[in-house]
């Protein structure tokens, strides 16, 4: 069968590819960058602890955690008050702030060892055609071609070709918030600790206002960002590097004074805290004076007495990040799929656009690979865009609820002189933004899921965790006997999980013939779809013999008390999306097709023009090739236009003749 080509070697491109080798689906990852990008330090990212296990599973867990740092607390402050420190531990896990290209460098060191990926730089996609056995792309650069896969996924940025020759349009709203940031190396009064100041004061005494966030990163790097006003008014270098003495030399003097942002420095484990990362179509501009050493103000001269000194410093690089704030109309049209910023742009508030692009790509992965080894039906393929779709929609609708409040001076002001505490509360609410919690950051819960399994309700056991959400990551013992925790298992199968109290001292010889196994280890054989058998003493809210099914990518599917073959079986054809090639209501559903029910594919033609309101992210990392497999090649040359296959559009989708057409295969 073909591979499935994936368009964009971003962290999203390359964690679904990765993704996808490690389900033994072969993948062309298709850059069109000819070369590897420098460093930018100002580019970082911060993971929450759902997408750092995610990478680690996929074998990136020790480069992040050397190229990262993890915040020992988070401090909000309000002009010179402490109002909230949030502190990281085991019970509170930190995410995990590292440099783009260090995640990048690393997705591409996994890449290397896996035989089933090729990237091929240089290769800009310009046409894109479908029939019912899969899609031929064609490339134009130094390794222009023609590609053939059984699906492609377009994770090709903000101005995505893909959803351009998928013709989607790209709604939304352009620059709901701009940052001038900056990465530099000094000290700074609160170590290992990352900072939101809201209203700081100003040097010299100049009154309040703006909103600036530090967050610190290996080295003693430290990356600053400062709120924008509205506008597009040019940041110019001198005005950055003004904003860069004030914050430190405001910060220098508050903690000398013990109050504020400076006060009550304790030292704490290493955790972290969070922040907005260049994320969603962020672009990067250079600014002047990186590189450069700046001493204390005023040194080697009398210092006004209102006027604090500046600690000195190293700027290394700094930029300009515009958020933007939109959803591409549909996820799939065929065997083509969108996922990361070529599918939605977030980031305001703190919100984690790559965040959203990594859950994509876990999310896809498996479904994909379902359907390459197996076959699928239309509500699994179909099943992508409502999950994700529908968990970014309200992603972004809590944020633009949110914005009016936080952002809006006048209204704001309003809600402040009404009601008590208001600001706490909205600091709470950025608070919840920057680490994932709450609307504007916690990991999505796919209530609704078109996969949702339909069980006896006297079957059905009520747990801590509710359909359709996360799953605890509590210690479970596996069928060799070893004791791990449950969402390192993910990401190759069904989890049934049998919840055991007592089961720390069953013998290893005969785990699986102790109580429920053998029935539960029968049963799970015979599901339509490859499952693993675990044990549990205890998960949050569940009794004593409660069996938990688990999805590939951690959501719970169902909660049942005992071993229910019926039940079980139900669950697990629910997750496949039932038989292959099932459709609803005898025809695709609408979630991969236009409304009339037409497969779109993407014409000939110069792709280089129109923005359909997407800006540039600069996300293209750069390109070096994989360890080459002769199953992923280019196919010989363009594909004959046939007959149109069903429910294709007349104009749009084209079939393709597998004998003319060479597979990347072979």
């Amino acid at each position: 069968m073909d591979p499935v080509i994936v368009v964009g070697a971003g962290p999203v491109g390359l964690a679904l590819s990765l993704s996808l080798a490690r389900l033994d689906v072969p993948c062309v990852v298709l850059d069109e960058a000819p070369g590897a990008c420098d460093p930018r330090p100002a580019r970082t990212v911060v993971l929450r602890p759902d997408t750092t296990a995610y990478l680690n599973r996929l074998g990136c867990g020790p480069a992040l955690e050397t190229a990262g740092t993890r915040w020992a607390a988070w401090r909000a402050v309000r002009r010179r008050r402490l109002l909230e420190r949030v502190e990281f531990g085991p019970d509170n896990p930190s995410p995990l702030h590292v440099p783009q290209h260090a995640l990048t460098r690393a997705l591409r060191t996994a890449l290397a060892a896996e035989p089933l990926v090729r990237i091929v730089a240089d290769s800009r996609l310009d046409e894109l055609r479908q029939d019912e056995y899969g899609v031929s792309a064609h490339t134009r650069g130094h390794n222009g071609a023609w590609w053939r896969a059984s699906y492609l996924v377009g994770c090709d940025g903000p101005r995505s070709t893909v959803r351009k020759l998928l013709e989607i349009r790209f709604p939304g709203r352009t620059a709901v918030e701009r940052h001038a940031v900056a990465a530099l190396r000094t000290e700074l009064p609160w170590p290992g600790e990352a900072l939101l100041h809201r209203s700081p004061a100003r040097q010299g005494g100049g009154g309040s206002g703006g909103e600036v966030t530090a967050r610190p990163l290996p080295g003693g790097l430290w990356r600053l960002d400062w709120l924008l006003p509205p506008g597009r008014d040019l940041v110019t270098p001198d005005a950055l590097v003004a904003r860069i003495r004030d914050s430190l030399a405001v910060w220098s003097a508050e903690a000398a004074s013990g109050s504020g942002s400076g006060a009550g420095i304790e030292g704490g484990p290493g955790a972290s805290g969070a922040g907005a990362g260049f994320g969603a179509g962020a672009g990067l501009s250079h600014g002047a004076g990186a590189g450069a050493s700046h001493g204390a103000a005023g040194s080697g001269g009398p210092r006004e007495p209102h006027i604090p000194s500046v600690p000195p410093y190293e700027l290394l690089d700094t930029g300009v990040h515009t958020v933007h704030h939109r959803l591409a109309r549909r996820w799939r049209r065929g065997r083509a799929f969108l996922a990361g910023d070529a599918a939605h742009l977030l980031g305001a508030l703190g919100t984690q656009g790559l965040d959203e692009g990594l859950r994509d790509a876990e999310n896809l992965a498996w479904k994909l690979a379902l359907a390459w080894h197996q076959g699928a039906s239309d509500a699994l393929l179909d099943s992508y865009q409502a999950e994700r779709r529908g968990a970014v929609t309200a992603r972004l609708r809590a944020a633009d609820r949110a914005l009016p409040l936080l952002r809006d001076g006048e209204r704001g002001g309003r809600w402040r002189a009404v009601l008590p505490g208001a600001a706490r509360g909205h600091t709470a609410m950025l608070t919840d933004g920057h680490l994932g919690r709450g609307p504007l950051g916690a990991p999505p819960a796919y209530a609704r899921s078109p996969l949702a399994a339909a069980i006896d309700p006297s079957c059905a056991m009520t747990v801590a965790t509710q359909v359709g959400a996360p799953v605890a990551d509590v210690p479970v013992t596996a069928s060799d006997g070893s004791q791990v925790p449950l969402r390192t298992r993910l990401g190759q199968g069904l989890l049934v999980v049998l919840v055991a109290p007592g089961t720390g001292v069953w013998d290893r010889r005969h785990w699986k013939s102790a109580g429920l196994m053998p029935r539960l280890s029968k049963t799970v054989d015979a599901l339509p779809m490859r499952a693993e058998v675990l044990v549990a003493e205890a998960y949050p809210g569940a009794v004593a013999h409660t069996v938990l099914v688990v999805r590939p990518d951690g959501h719970l599917v169902a909660a049942m008390g005992g071993v229910r073959p019926a039940e079980l079986y139900a669950c697990a054809d629910a997750v496949r999306g039932g038989p292959v090639g099932a459709t609803v209501g005898g025809e695709p559903r609408g979630g991969a097709d236009g409304p009339d029910g037409r497969s779109a594919a993407g014409h000939v033609g110069g792709r280089d023009g129109g923005r359909d309101g997407g800006t540039s992210d600069g996300v293209h990392e750069g390109a070096r090739e994989g360890a080459y497999s002769d199953t992923a090649r280019p196919a010989g040359g363009p594909p004959p236009v046939g007959d149109t296959f069903p429910g294709a559009g007349t104009d749009a989708s084209r079939s393709t003749s597998e004998s003319e057409v060479r597979s990347a295969r072979g």
